[in-house]
C-alpha cells in the first residue's frame, strides 16, 4: 500500500526540492538544481527501484550469504529501501552491506520529512539514522553514507561490491557519472561476479560501460520500461546487447569523457 498525499507544505523541508506524486502513487522528487526527478514519474518512484534496480540484482546474488552494494546516489534512499523491503517480504536473510555517496547534505538531512510508501514505514528508525548521522548498523545491516563527491569516494574506495545500483541523474544533467572513466573506477570496486544495474539504455551509457569490459543485457521489467543491466561474466534469462552490431551501425558514436565535459 502506497502512502497518500496529505500536507505536503513543510512536510519536505528543502528550498532546492519538491515533492511530486508518481504513476504508481508514491512520491519522488524534482531537483530544481539538476531540473529532473529523482525517478521517472512514468513508472513510478517504487516500482523503478524495485523492477530496475533490486529484484534482478537480489536474483543475481541469491546464492550468497552476504551481500554489499553501492547504491550510486543514495538520494531519496527507495533503492536501499526497496532492498530491504523486498528481502523482508521474499524472506531473504543475509548479511548486507550498503555504501553511498550522496553530495546533497540538505537532502539527507530532510528525509525524515519525506512521505514515503507505506511499505517503507517499518524502517522508520532507519531513515531517521540515515537521514541525522548518514549511518545505520545492527547486527546484519550495514548503512553508510558518504557525503561528498562520487568520483573521490570511488577513487578512494576499497572495497568489492556485488551490486551496483547506477542510479545518478541522467547523462545530459549530471555527465560526470557516465563517463568511461566513471566506469573503469566502478569496474574497479566491482567483484568478477558482480551485477550493475541501470535504468539508462543510452548508446553512450552502454558504450561506456563495453568499453570497461562488462557484458551489456536488456532488462525488460514488469510494469516499466527497459532498463540495462552489466556484469563481467555473462547472465541467464536476460537478452545480450550486441554491442560489435552496436558500434558498426553508429559509429559515429562515442561514450561520455571526462575531457569532454
Amino acid at each position: 500500500m502506497l502512502t497518500q498525499k496529505s500536507d505536503l507544505d513543510g512536510c519536505f523541508l528543502t528550498d532546492k526540492h519538491r515533492m511530486v506524486q508518481s504513476n504508481d502513487g508514491s512520491f519522488t522528487a524534482y531537483s530544481a538544481e539538476f531540473d529532473e526527478h529523482y525517478h521517472s514519474t512514468k513508472d513510478g518512484a517504487l516500482l523503478e527501484s524495485l523492477q530496475k534496480h533490486v529484484i534482478p540484482a537480489l536474483l543475481h546474488v541469491k546464492d550468497k550469504e552476504e551481500i554489499s552494494i553501492l547504491d550510486i546516489c543514495f538520494g531519496l534512499g527507495f533503492n536501499t529501501l526497496a532492498t530491504l523491503y523486498y528481502m523482508k517480504k521474499e524472506g531473504i536473510q543475509k548479511r548486507l552491506t550498503i555504501y553511498s555517496p550522496e553530495f546533497d547534505k540538505e537532502l539527507i538531512a530532510s528525509l525524515k520529512y519525506f512521505v514515503y510508501p507505506e511499505i517503507f514505514l517499518e524502517f522508520k528508525k532507519i531513515i531517521d539514522a540515515v537521514s541525522e548521522t548518514g549511518m545505520y548498523r545492527d547486527e546484519s545491516l550495514h548503512i553508510s553514507l558518504y557525503l561528498g563527491d562520487a568520483r573521490e569516494f570511488l577513487r578512494d574506495c576499497n572495497h568489492q561490491f556485488d551490486i551496483v545500483y547506477q542510479d545518478a541523474f541522467s547523462p545530459a544533467s549530471n555527465p560526470i557519472l557516465w563517463t568511461k572513466e566513471y566506469f573503469a573506477d566502478i569496474a574497479r570496486v566491482m567483484k568478477e561476479d558482480g551485477i550493475l544495474t541501470t535504468y539508462s539504455i543510452s548508446l553512450a551509457t552502454r558504450l561506456a560501460l563495453h568499453v570497461s569490459g562488462f557484458y551489456i543485457y536488456l532488462c525488460k521489467p514488469e510494469g516499466c520500461r527497459s532498463s540495462t543491466l552489466a556484469s563481467f561474466k555473462e547472465l541467464n534469462g536476460y537478452e545480450r546487447v550486441n554491442m560489435e552490431h552496436k558500434i558498426f551501425c553508429n559509429q559515429k558514436a562515442k561514450p561520455l569523457s571526462d575531457s569532454e565535459i
